[in-house]
Parts: structure tokens; C-alpha cells; sequence
């Protein structure tokens, strides 16, 4: 049996060049592994082999089928490299423009960005940036957050192992890495790195341990702002954020402030809008944003006399605006990758 195999085998390696067409290939199989091919014809002869000489003939049979199937692969994929040649006729030149009319498109939540930065940036605030993976102090301690509030909480925040390296800022010994919860890293990154006065927003992405379904997602995009300056008051983030409103709203778009708390600004608000002909959400007062003014603790943090300066901060959810500009129910329809639904935004 063991010649029989081998010769099976070099059989079929002799044969296999000359098969240039898939009927060819077919019939070419079914000779070796067919139903009356004679290896199966051969393994069919293990009934009768003695029990001890079992496992060596099998492993024998099984040897003897790796290469055929070897030998099959490499024939099949000859015969497809020589269709496709005949199909194509010439060769390929790379280098020209793709036949597919199709043109590709930004993404809704890249328009929105991209508008959202353009209002801020006719209102003199420039673009700024940080590295989504974050320290502790950049993303809680500096902004007043202490120890014991839940957004640290080890299940509620995405934090990486101890031994995680980074080629960022060096970081304590006890300090942990995490996926930054929000932008606001970015505007103590800014404080840090030049001098007041400042006016920035930082558009990018963000993450936290949310269950996903219609309205939240574990990863997800924001836009936060900074002014930092000598006397900025509420007069002054009631209007940057008023002429934001209306940029993307309309002119008839009311805004108002409701008290809350965030432990980085002090006073705190959440900003509401309500506009007309909005669909079902028409004249509903709708939460956008958290705003208020720059607590005189996150100056400090960052060497800021907070006598002398004083700020105001705000941040907002891209997807939430994407979802009211365009009348999207499911935040989850942004990460689907479903051309049907993004084609509507081209």
C-alpha cells in the first residue's frame, strides 16, 4: 500500500501541469479523491490491514492526501491566474485613474466636525489636539476631579494595565493610563504649553465603558472649548455659544442655561435649545452641551493666577449635533459602514 501511495502521488504531480482548463481540473480530481479514484480506492483498503499496522498506514494515507490537496491547490490557482489574464486581455497599468465612478465622500460625523470647528474658528478660537491615551492627572486630577469620583471608578473607566508604555509625558509611579473619558485633557495639555490668553477647541474622540444602544456608544466623538483670558464672564460664554446655536440652527434656534455641576467650572450650566421645525422635536427644549466658567482650581493646577485670568469652558457631543441637524434616531447608524445610510450625506 505504501508504493501505491507514492505512486498515486507522483502520478498526479506529472499530470497536474498539463491541466490548463477547470473541466480538465475536475475530471483530474475526481480520478484521485472521486468516489472510484484510486485514493480512495486505496484508502478503502484499510478495513483490511491488520489492527497494529493501522496507525502507520493512516498516518501514511493522511501524508499522501496533504500533498495531493497541495498539488490540487497550486493547479487550481494556475488555471484561475491564466482566466483572469484571458479576461483582462493586456496588463494592468496601476497607475490609471479607476474606472468606478463612484466618488468617495466625508463621513456625517467629518461634515459636522468640520463645521462645528469652522463656526468656532470665525469666532477666533484655533484647533487644538492630545492623545487619546491619557494619564490620570491630565484627565482627572488637573481638572478637579477627585479620587473618589465615579468617572474614576475602574468600571465605569477604560484604564489600561499597569505596565502599559507610553511616549508621552512621563506619568507617577502609582499613576495609570487610560482612553481619555473626554476632550478636557486637551485644554489642561494647552494651559501647560503656552501662556494666556487662550482660545481653543478640541474636536476627537473619546471612550467610556457605556452600554451601547440608541444613544450611547463606548466610543465616541466631542468638541470642547477654552477661552482663557482677563475678566471673561458669563456675557461672554452666553454669546460665543448663542452665535454657535444659531450657525447651526437658524436664527429662530432659543438657547438657556439650567444650572448643574461639573467639577472643572464653577458656576456650571447645561445649555438647552429649542427650535422650530425640527420634526417631533420641534419647539422641545433639547440639552446640547455642558458649559460654565473655568474653576479657579483647574487655574491653579496649571501655574494660572486666578486672580488675573479667569475662562470659560464648554464641551458637546458631535454625534448628539449630527443626530439633531440630520434627524437620526440611533447613534449606532454612524459605526454600521452601511452605504445606504451613508450616501444620504454626500
Amino acid at each position: 500500500m505504501q508504493q501505491q501511495l507514492a505512486n498515486i502521488v507522483s502520478e498526479a504531480s506529472s499530470a497536474a501541469p498539463a491541466i490548463k482548463t477547470r473541466p480538465e481540473f475536475e475530471v483530474f480530481k475526481a480520478g484521485l479523491v472521486g468516489s472510484k479514484g484510486s485514493m480512495t480506492a486505496v484508502m478503502k483498503l484499510m478495513g483490511s490491514i491488520p489492527k497494529e499496522e493501522k496507525p502507520a498506514m493512516g498516518k501514511l494515507i493522511n501524508e499522501a492526501k496533504q500533498k495531493l490537496e497541495a498539488i490540487f491547490a497550486e493547479t487550481l490557482a494556475r488555471i484561475e491566474d491564466a482566466e483572469l489574464a484571458a479576461k483582462l486581455g493586456e496588463p494592468i497599468d496601476p497607475s490609471l485613474p479607476s474606472p468606478d465612478d463612484f466618488a468617495g465622500m466625508r463621513h456625517p460625523l467629518s461634515q459636522i466636525r468640520e463645521e462645528v470647528c469652522g463656526i468656532f474658528h470665525r469666532l477666533g478660537f484655533t484647533i487644538a489636539e492630545g492623545p487619546e491615551l491619557e494619564t490620570e492627572w491630565f484627565c482627572f486630577d488637573a481638572l478637579n476631579t477627585p479620587a473618589n469620583h465615579p468617572a474614576r471608578d475602574m468600571q465605569d473607566t477604560l484604564f489600561l494595565p499597569a505596565d502599559t508604555k507610553a511616549t508621552d509625558a512621563p506619568k507617577k509611579a502609582d499613576e495609570a493610563y487610560l482612553l481619555r473619558s473626554h476632550t478636557s485633557s486637551v485644554q489642561i495639555r494647552t494651559m501647560l504649553s503656552r501662556k494666556p490668553p487662550i482660545r481653543i477647541v478640541a474636536p476627537g474622540r473619546c471612550f467610556r465603558r457605556d452600554t451601547v444602544d440608541a444613544t450611547h456608544s463606548a466610543n465616541f466623538h466631542q468638541i470642547e472649548g477654552l477661552w482663557i483670558d482677563k475678566n471673561v464672564t458669563l456675557k461672554d460664554l452666553k454669546s460665543v455659544l448663542d452665535s454657535f446655536v444659531r450657525e447651526v440652527f437658524g436664527n429662530a434656534a432659543e438657547t438657556r442655561l439650567r444650572p448643574s455641576f461639573f467639577p472643572f467650572t464653577e458656576p456650571s450650566f447645561e445649555m438647552d435649545i429649542r427650535v422650530p421645525n425640527m420634526g417631533a422635536l420641534s419647539n422641545r427644549w433639547l440639552e446640547i452641551m455642558g458649559c460654565g466658567l473655568v474653576d479657579p482650581k483647574v487655574l491653579e493646577n496649571v501655574g494660572l493666577d486666578a486672580n488675573e485670568w479667569s475662562g470659560l469652558a464648554f464641551g458637546m457631543g458631535i454625534e448628539r449635533i449630527a443626530m439633531l441637524v440630520h434627524g437620526i434616531d440611533d447613534i449606532r447608524h454612524f459605526y454600521a459602514n452601511d452605504l445606504r445610510f451613508l450616501r444620504q450625506f454626500a
